[in-house]
């Protein structure tokens, strides 16, 4: 399984959408696409199913097989590999992602297991997963896009990785690359009679931009070729990254933010560009050493 790209498939139209850009993910890295269906298995008391036979292999199945034979079509690049799991949806979803490239999901919780809202399945997923996790709006509108990934950054904090799969992302579509930092701390000029002064926007402006171009210049200088671009936003960071996402065609966001309470829970930040973005957003884990250190 390692470096496959794993979608969870369930059996409604709507899923074609999250399949497909798994495997246009598949495509991509040159990956497996991994099929995984959850059931319930052992089968229900009363039931004549048993694992691994019945009905309700034969069901697991048919809705493999009907993805696997679209993703043939538009794909044929990319291997298909079934998988039929029983249990907790989120926690084979998690048990794959430490050997996977990519987790794929649907925002409102499609991908292989019941219809629910951001924040139950999908959301532990994104949370507590050891690869990338890209979550997908089953069945949104198709709307214009620019050829553009935007990734959100603090240049204080830069998680480990976090630039490197959106570099890779952004190369991988052939795309200009947006790098949000937006500068929400109050700088200060130095402590004087009265107490510590404030630096005026402008100047914050000035300070934040010097800071985000410093972080970008060894990024710049080894890939010359990239639209690379540094944006500084004085602004709430979870609405800057949601109006960013409004043309892009993919937003990375790291998966902690500054709270201490790294691979608990998400940010604040993240989680709220998770429920409200209007594309795909990836949500990069932290490293191990992050982890260790938090």
């Amino acid at each position: 399984m390692a470096g496959a790209v794993v979608v969870g498939v369930v059996d409604t139209a709507e899923q074609r959408h999250v399949v497909r850009y798994a495997a246009e993910e598949a495509a991509r890295r040159g990956a497996v696409l991994r099929l995984l269906h959850v059931v319930e298995w052992p089968a229900p008391p009363g039931s004549d199913d048993a694992p691994g036979r019945g009905a309700t292999a034969q069901q697991a199945e048919r809705v493999i097989a009907s993805f696997a034979e679209s993703v043939a079509q538009q794909f044929p690049q990319v291997e298909v590999v079934p998988d039929v799991v029983s249990g907790p949806p989120a926690r084979a979803l998690v048990d794959r992602s430490y050997r996977s490239a990519m987790i794929v999901v649907g925002h409102r919780g499609t991908g292989g297991f019941p219809r629910l809202p951001l924040g139950s399945v999908s959301l532990q997923v994104a949370t507590h997963a050891q690869c990338p996790v890209l979550v997908v709006r089953p069945g949104e509108r198709e709307e214009p896009r620019e050829n553009r990934v935007v990734v959100g950054v603090d240049v204080d904090d830069l998680p480990s990785g976090l630039m490197e799969f959106a570099l890779e992302a952004a190369e991988a579509r052939g795309a200009a690359l947006d790098v949000v930092y937006v500068a929400t701390r109050p700088e200060l000029l130095g402590t004087g009679p009265t107490g510590p002064a404030l630096m005026d926007d402008e100047a914050v402006s000035s300070s934040a931009r010097e800071g985000l171009e410093n972080m970008l210049a060894p990024y710049r200088s080894g890939r010359p070729g990239l639209d690379l671009r540094g944006h500084v936003k004085r602004h709430h960071p979870a609405a800057a990254l949601v109006d960013a996402s409004r043309r892009a065609g993919l937003l990375v966001v790291g998966s902690h933010g500054r709270t201490g309470l790294k691979r608990l829970l998400l940010g604040s930040v993240s989680g709220k560009v998770l429920h409200t973005a209007l594309c795909p957003v990836a949500v990069v884990p932290a490293a191990q050493q992050d982890v260790a250190a938090s």
